[in-house]
């Protein structure tokens, strides 16, 4: 695996290195040794598949506030999306930015996401399936989210919003109190 630190602290894009042959390709897409030299320690805990059918799809912009805050990694296995994540980490130097990468089957580039951050993504193809692993148990109590179009933030989304969940869609914009978690 190679880690690529990303314009956000913490965060990293995370490229398989497959070893291929006539039968296809293997690759090791976890490995505690190697997550260590981030600084990852945390077990994962939980470990979720979704499936987006439509392009332009969206989700986001999802987080769990303390104390049910998650590190997350996300692997896109079937179709492209576009992945991107926000610093909400009170008193980063971050802060409020974000970062967006395509993650994709063919490219099978992954994203290690801090405790901190939202998370959320756009399908750039018809049917695409990620597979998330989480560093703490989803709780209903804890969730949270931002709006995806928030212009405190003005992520560049790629394509026009098809569809999205009405939750995701009612999520609020950011105020001017909001200080981080």
């Amino acid at each position: 695996m190679i880690f690529s630190q990303t314009k956000l602290q913490g965060s990293y894009l995370i490229d398989l290195k497959p070893f291929s042959d006539e039968r296809g390709w293997f690759a090791r897409y976890y490995c505690e040794n190697e997550f260590s030299e981030i600084g990852h320690t945390k077990e994962w805990v939980q470990m979720n598949h979704s499936v987006s059918y439509k392009k332009g799809t969206l989700r986001g912009m999802h987080f769990q506030v303390q104390p049910f805050s998650e590190i997350k990694m996300v692997r896109c296995i079937a179709g492209i999306v576009f992945d991107v994540i926000v610093d909400l980490r009170k008193g980063s130097s971050t802060f409020l930015q974000w970062f967006g990468a395509e993650l994709s089957a063919e490219n099978k580039t992954m994203i290690y996401i801090p405790e901190g951050f939202a998370h959320g993504f756009q399908c750039l193809s018809e049917n695409c399936e990620l597979l998330y692993h989480h560093t703490a148990i989803y709780n209903l109590e804890a969730e949270a989210g931002i709006k995806y179009n928030d212009p405190k933030i003005n992520i560049e989304w790629p394509l026009p919003v098809t569809v999205i969940s009405d939750r995701d869609n009612s999520h609020p914009f950011l105020n001017e109190d909001f200080k981080g978690i």
